[in-house]
């Protein structure tokens, strides 16, 4: 009896709980696009300024390494293939790509062969913007409001510098916080400057971290602070009108918006299975992000990492994915429960 008593008490007490408090309200993640036959999942993924969305192809399907050169996709705004290219003198594994804003170039980095690519988004001929080389794992870039390129260098803890007409590169910031010895093996990962361009926020993979740089008005690095752990591989990153940062997990199929203080304030999107076509349903590997009118969009990696010798929670899901997806769910931020603001 005392038993049965103390469960009553126990089933009493936890009914009492408002169940809402601390919970996230998700706003679904659901399928923008899927990739036209002949692509490898994506993983870089830009807007142009009419709404179309641009991604790249990272080479690494569940079956195994393509030797295929890299491809350009591009969707209009309902999702609909516009154009699939093969960029020109391209390597198999593409990662971050975007447009300048000061001169409208399409750069592609190249992390195969470490080189930025300068493209044209109609035809995929290329040209060498910078070649970095010396074992970069180039995975993101952003743009000053001079022109200046910053690409995110994950092998090496390090942002490099590129002038607006290509060129030689220069190290920037090099920095520990920015090296990893976790996994997914990637260190610097997303990187976006905030509204006042006066910090450049860099996510950790590896260590899965949100990092902040001060920047000086001569657009010199400071000392880099960790801003945030606990983001399961944090990976591509965008900063809002708002100055919220919204950042990939990749090992957590979310995206995790914090404030500029580094509190969250929304957790968004999940996985939930595989559709009958073989596709995830949401987010499965979730790689970059971008935002465009009303939405931001993700490319989904679906990622086996047991063929790089380390199995994780979603791997042998990502194993039986067959159609390769881009999501997209509502930028309007849901509220946060409990807390009374929107």
């Amino acid at each position: 009896m005392k038993r049965l008593h103390l469960l009553l008490v126990a089933s009493v007490a936890f009914a009492l709980i408002p169940l809402s408090a601390g919970a996230w309200i998700r706003s679904p993640a659901t399928t923008f696009a899927t990739l036209p036959p002949g692509a490898t999942p994506a993983e870089g993924i830009t807007a142009d300024a009419a709404g179309n969305i641009y991604v790249t192809t990272f080479g690494f399907p569940p079956s195994g390494e393509s030797s295929a050169p890299g491809q350009l996709i591009v969707f209009n705004h309902a999702g609909k293939v516009i154009r699939q290219v093969v960029i020109a003198g391209a390597s198999p594994h593409l990662l971050g790509l975007a447009f300048n804003p000061t001169t409208s170039d399409l750069l592609v980095l190249d992390f195969g062969a470490a080189k930025v690519l300068r493209v044209n988004p109609t035809t995929g001929a290329s040209t060498v913007f910078s070649t970095i080389g010396n074992g970069a794992g180039l995975n993101a870039l952003t743009f000053d409001t001079r022109g200046n390129v910053y690409v995110s260098d994950s092998f090496n803890g390090t942002i490099w510098r590129i002038g607006p007409a290509g060129g030689a590169a220069t190290p920037w910031l090099a920095d520990p916080l920015l090296k990893t010895m976790g996994l997914p093996p990637f260190g610097a990962n997303g990187i976006a400057f905030n509204r006042a361009g006066d910090a450049m926020l860099i996510s950790n993979t590896g260590d899965d971290a949100v990092i902040t740089v001060p920047v000086s008005p001569a657009g010199v690095a400071g000392t880099p602070t960790v801003l945030a752990y606990s983001i399961n591989g944090a990976d591509g990153l965008i900063v809002d009108e708002d100055d919220n940062i919204w950042v990939v997990a990749n090992q957590s199929d979310e995206v995790v918006v914090l404030d500029k203080a580094g509190k969250v304030i929304a957790k968004l999107g999940d996985f939930d299975g595989l559709d009958r076509s073989g596709a995830a349903n949401g987010l499965l590997f979730p790689a970059s992000i971008v935002a465009s009118g009303e939405f931001v969009y993700l490319t989904n990696l679906v990622l086996d990492t047991r063929l790089f010798g380390f199995p994780t929670a979603d791997s042998q899901w990502a194993a039986q994915v067959t159609s390769f997806t881009v999501s997209r769910i509502n930028r309007h931020l849901p509220p946060v429960q409990g807390s009374g603001k929107h």
